[in-house]
């Protein structure tokens, strides 16, 4: 075996790191904490939402902090979206947790702090696979479930924020 035949493993020159470098903001991120669960109404209308805070310098995201308050039923809805008009493999959400919320139970069943604590953890991580991902990124649904206080379920799917014009229709 000749010498060229075998790899190079030597370290490549960089230049030092300096404070800047090593504690400035990273040059993309993209943020997303699920946290303060509430659990409101009563009866057969209660239900448990969560805070969802999106911090990023990505230019595609039009607004760089929002903060939005999200149930278990707007995550299924986002789910649902992005399997029906993208390309990219949606992750799974965490169960539904269906024998929780079958009546006589001893405990409090899916509005249990534990479970919550639980499903909050699977929430936060679904949404940072989804939003992490380059394609997903251009879906209207996620730009308005992180950054819309309501959602309209009645959007036109599509790429992108930008408005499509009809060039043959006037106002």
């Amino acid at each position: 075996m000749s010498d060229t035949a075998v790899a190079d493993t030597r370290r490549l020159n960089s230049k030092p790191q300096d404070l800047t470098d090593a504690y400035g903001p990273p040059s993309n991120f993209l943020e997303i904490d699920i946290f303060n669960p509430q659990t409101v109404g009563v009866g057969r209308a209660r239900f448990t939402t969560y805070e969802v805070r999106m911090r990023t310098n990505l230019p595609i995201f039009k607004l760089k902090e929002s903060c939005v308050r999200r149930r278990y039923s707007d995550f299924e809805w986002l789910k649902n979206e992005l399997e029906r008009d993208s390309k990219i493999v949606v992750p799974p959400l965490p169960g539904k947790a269906l024998k929780r919320q079958l009546p006589f139970r001893g405990d409090e069943g899916i509005f249990e702090e534990s479970f919550i604590e639980e499903r909050r953890q699977g929430l936060e991580q679904f949404i940072n696979k989804i939003a992490g991902h380059p394609l997903a990124q251009n879906e209207r649904c996620l730009h308005m479930f992180l950054q819309e206080e309501a959602i309209d379920r009645n959007y036109v799917p599509g790429k992108g924020l930008t408005l499509h014009w009809n060039l043959g229709e006037r106002d």
